[in-house]
């Protein structure tokens, strides 16, 4: 809340990774609207955070391959 929706801000004020404060959003979504998916970056996001440098090369090979946090 207290960043207003920039996730990277919270990636800085947690000193977490991007796909980390992702993933924990989507776990706090799925808590509070548990009728609804909420999933990891697809494939194309994913390229797309690793090319402006938001994700490490590691990052992206992990969550290309479907392994978790």
């Amino acid at each position: 809340m207290k960043c207003r929706g920039n996730i990277k801000e919270v990636e800085r004020a947690l000193s977490l990774s991007y796909p980390t404060v992702k993933g924990l959003l989507d776990e706090l979504l799925g808590a509070l609207f548990p009728q609804e998916h909420f999933s990891r970056p697809d494939r194309m996001e994913v390229l797309d955070m690793l090319e402006k440098k938001l994700i490490s090369v590691d990052e992206a090979a992990r969550l290309l391959s479907g392994r978790g946090e």
